[in-house]
């Protein structure tokens, strides 16, 4: 059997990356949280805390309700 390379064939692979509404929802709810958190900071380390807090936002958000049902 012969082996069939690409190159010989002048093939090339296109790649196409598909975004979901998702993303843009989550970026605009980093943004929000980062502004809340960071306007509402009183010192510079809880404005720190606030960014970071503002990246685990729907991780604490899916937490508490899983918790608040009994899961």
């Amino acid at each position: 059997m012969s082996e069939t390379n690409v190159e010989d064939k002048g093939w090339r692979t296109k790649v196409i990356y598909k975004r979901n509404a998702s993303e843009a929802v989550y970026g605009l709810g980093l943004l929000g949280a980062w502004f809340y958190y960071i306007t509402t900071a009183t010192t510079f380390w809880v404005g720190v805390i606030g960014v970071i807090k503002g990246i685990f936002w729907p991780a604490l958000l899916v937490y508490e309700v899983m918790k608040a049902f009994g899961m």
